[in-house]
This record gives C-alpha cells, structure tokens and sequence, in this order.
C-alpha cells in the first residue's frame, strides 16, 4: 500500500479528437500542497477535474490510497465527500443562507442531524472569517466573500484533500488577498491540498510541490526552489521568468 492519498498513473483525457491530457502521473502525499501551474489551455483544469471524477479519464487511473476510484462499481459520492473542491465560479446555491450552503452537505450526503451540521458548518465559517453572515444570502456577498464560503463548505466534510481550481480567477484584484490568506492558514493547518493557479507568489511561497503543465503533459515538476530558481526545462524557465526577477 503506497503512502500517497492520490496517486494519478498514465492519464489521458480527449474531448473527441482532441487531446487534453497525455500520459499524466503524479503523486500526493499527506500534508502535500500541491500547485498545478501552467499556461491557459495547458490541461490543468481538466487534470484536476478528473481526479474529482467530474470527467472521466480516456486512460489511466486515479488512486485513492491505493484503490482505483475510476473502475467500475465505485462510489463517486463517498469519494467526493473525502476529496473535496473549491470552484473559480463558488457553486453556491444561490437559494439558500451562508449556513444552509455549508450544511446541506453534512446533512444530506453525510446524514448528519441538523445541530451537528450547524456546529460542524459555523466552525468552518468562523475559520474563514465568514460567521457574521450565516442568515446571508450569496447575492448579498462580495465575490472574496462567496469563495470564503465555498472553502468553508468544502471543509465542512472534513476531507482528506481539497482541490482548488483556479480560486481567485475571478475574483476582484482587491479580493484575491482575503482568499489566498485562507488558503495559507490551511496549508499552514496542514490540509493536504492541490491548487491549479495563475498565483505564482503563491505557489512559489505555499507550495510544497510545484507541478508545471504544457499542452497537456507534466514538463516540469519539483519543490518551488528547484521550480521557481532552477527550472530545467527551457518551457518552464520562459513561463516563469518575469517572476524569478521579482
């Protein structure tokens, strides 16, 4: 039994006749955070989609301690509930208070009672800065806002990884700070995360493992200093280089 949470092995994803993702493998260990960096339309969203299984893999696998979570007979629901993700676009339900938004889960996916959820749901949006607005409604919330409530949601399952994809993109520059703060106190906690990201202070300072992405395949990969100082790959040096002369 291999000690990473997540391994992904071999991974291809097409659309058709094109070609996504090419012959992907990495791997994630406990307290790991993860940042998937990359040009726009390199793959990185897909990649990370695939691991949650909201796309389905052309080839390869997804391990799950071990245990290929893309064969046929396993649970996609109970796999979510312990692999969770935060969206550039919230997915809140627009319906629903602040608190109903991080109890529906627990309620409905993990049959928790109604005061178990709630105390598991205002813990979460405490930590996040957002328990003030537990009777609010997402249209009241400012974009920082939302996407802090969207991290407490997640972290209301209490799962063993969180993907982030890309969750500040579309985000006001002013509210991108209030998100990543949060985001530093969890690696910080020790959550074991996967971060796809245009952040590259971010990933430079945060990340414990930096993953960078070309047209669909791993180019590069390695700890932020051998990324960010002493890139390899001449793809990865030009991608970065604006930022190694910060």
């Amino acid at each position: 039994m291999s000690e990473a949470i997540i391994e992904v092995k071999h991974l291809s994803k097409s659309f058709g006749t094109h070609v996504v993702l090419r012959d992907v493998d990495f791997a994630v260990n406990p307290g790991d955070v993860t940042c998937v960096i990359g040009a726009s339309g390199s793959g990185k969203s897909t990649l990370l989609r695939c691991i949650n299984l909201l796309e389905t893999p052309t080839n390869g696998q997804v391990l799950f301690h071990g245990q290929d979570i893309t064969t046929k007979g396993s649970d996609p629901c109970a796999y979510r509930a312990k692999v969770g993700m935060v969206f550039q676009s919230f997915n809140l339900f627009n319906n629903m208070t602040v608190l109903d938004n991080c109890t529906a889960g627990l309620r409905y996916v993990l049959h928790q009672d109604k005061e178990t959820a709630r105390k598991t749901a205002l813990q979460n949006l405490e930590k996040v800065g957002m328990a003030p607005y537990i009777h609010a409604k997402p249209r009241q919330l400012s974009g920082g806002q939302k996407q802090r409530v969207a991290i407490a949601r997640a972290l209301s399952m209490q799962p063993e990884v969180l993907l982030f994809d890309e969750p500040t993109s579309a985000l006001d520059p002013q509210m991108v700070g209030e998100v990543l703060s949060v985001m530093r106190q969890l690696a910080a906690d020790g959550l074991t995360m996967i971060v796809v990201t245009h952040e590259m202070a971010f990933a430079r300072d945060v990340s414990s493992h930096v993953v960078y992405m070309a047209d669909g395949v791993i180019a590069e990969e390695g700890t932020p200093a051998e990324i960010f100082d002493h890139p390899q790959n001449p793809r990865t040096a030009e991608f970065l280089a604006r930022f190694r002369q910060e």
